[in-house]
């Protein structure tokens, strides 16, 4: 009674379709369609079949307690969910395990290139592992693919899985239509920093199932994490650069609060739309961004991490920033090698590899660092500051918190006095003690 069209599951003319779940007529074919997330729903409801639930179980991988926890919370909700783990906790290991104790065909949906050979190397231990990314087309029962090649393929590769996984599912909280082209019954999402936003969440809820499992930083810091120490470096603008910040700030201020006072929806969307409209509302905004880059990086920031660059020369240092712009400023200053969006596969493995076994002692990086690459042998990160939001906040904290023999990891934090830096390392703070 199911079938399988374009991206979409298919109820033929006479089915008795009304008020099921997301099923709607399709004049222009002269069917009922519903999208392909609903299959589980719909399946149960009419009693058919459609994806191959087949299982070909396989011996799960050693599993520390945490993750076998989260694997069972997982199971007994009957194979939907969320998992959230710290960086550097084990995801990867903890869905190789829901793979191989599943049995199930799995796609495995991850966010950019660069994770998706660390993928498949892990999930070779389940046999031959397929690849959808950069212009690789190779299905395998258990495949690994980039959001956007799963978007590209999903109109005749929807059906084929029995399981997805979402890597760093909260990507898919908002508008992204990925997880929705799937019919997979099984779902697995895996992040370490959910949405905040209710509306995201939900949404990750209904695509994926709820949060079955969740542990944070502070519970596995010193056994299964390494032990770190933050410590905030307070800094201070050069008085030229203060009055260039204090005057274009309240300019800002004035527009925005005058705006505020009297507006329907308060959101900065909201307020970003309105200051578009208006001369005044635009030089509002040249003045918001203005003063944030005499924050972005100023002279303070500048001599603090030399001092840290050379206290901690015979540490392996990771300095993240805001922006490209910064990490390639420090790079030609400080002579720390760049790691950006910007080099090229081959050299960023070199990159790696040369800190992983201590050639090079610092890498610079604005955000290729920030989600799943391995860089194990990091002992000192170095944040500095910006606008970064609480999720890359945590992000680059768990960069140096994998575990090692007698580690104790240090986070540095650059945080210009009098700005809104200030605020900004207070909520990011609350965020990682909730993590």
């Amino acid at each position: 009674m199911l079938s399988w069209d374009r991206g979409t599951l298919v109820l033929p003319p006479d089915a008795a379709a009304q008020g099921l779940p997301g099923v709607a007529w399709d004049p222009r074919t002269g069917c009922w369609r519903a999208p392909a997330w609903r299959y589980p729903e719909l399946a149960a409801r009419l009693d058919a079949a459609l994806v191959d639930v087949s299982a070909s179980p396989r011996l799960a991988p050693p599993l520390r307690p945490y993750q076998e926890t989260a694997l069972a919370a997982w199971d007994a909700a009957g194979r939907r969910g969320i998992v959230v783990l710290p960086t550097g906790a084990g995801k990867t290991r903890t869905a190789l395990a829901a793979i191989a104790t599943s049995g199930l065909s799995a796609l495995c949906v991850v966010p950019t290139r660069i994770l998706v050979a660390q993928w498949r190397e892990a999930l070779a231990a389940v046999g031959p592992v397929g690849q959808l990314a950069d212009g690789v087309h190779d299905v395998q029962r258990v495949t690994v693919a980039t959001a956007a090649s799963a978007r590209l393929h999903a109109h005749h590769l929807g059906h084929r899985f029995a399981l997805l996984v979402a890597d760093e599912c909260h990507h898919h909280g908002g508008a992204d239509e990925t997880l929705e082209l799937y019919a997979a019954p099984a779902r697995l999402g895996l992040t370490a920093t959910p949405p905040e936003d209710p509306a995201a969440l939900d949404r990750l809820r209904a695509l994926l199932g709820p949060v079955v499992f969740r542990v944070g930083i502070d519970e596995l810091g010193g056994t299964w994490l390494a032990d770190f120490d933050l410590v905030e470096v307070p800094l201070d603008l050069d008085p030229a650069e203060l009055a260039v910040y204090q005057v274009e700030m309240a300019a800002f201020k004035a527009a925005y609060g005058a705006w505020w006072r009297t507006a329907v929806e308060r959101s900065w969307a909201a307020w970003v739309k309105e200051a578009s409209r208006t001369e005044a509302g635009r030089a509002a905004m040249i003045a918001w961004r203005t003063a944030r880059e005499r924050v972005r990086w100023p002279a303070a920031k500048d001599r603090a991490l030399a001092a840290l660059l050379h206290t901690h020369r015979l540490a392996r240092t990771l300095v993240f920033t805001q922006d490209n712009t910064v990490a390639y400023t420090i790079a030609r200053r400080h002579l720390v090698a760049p790691l950006t969006c910007d080099v090229p596969r081959a050299e960023r493995d070199h990159l790696l590899r040369a800190f992983a076994d201590g050639s090079l002692h610092a890498l610079v990086s604005a955000r290729v660092l920030n989600e799943g690459v391995d860089v194990p042998a990091a002992d000192v990160a170095v944040l500095t500051g910006g606008s970064a939001g609480s999720r890359e906040y945590v992000q680059r904290i768990g960069r140096v918190l994998r575990p090692s023999p007698g580690k104790r990891a240090l986070v540095v934090e650059l945080v210009v006095r009098d700005t809104f830096e200030v605020r900004r390392a207070l909520v990011n703070r609350s965020r990682l003690a909730a993590s």
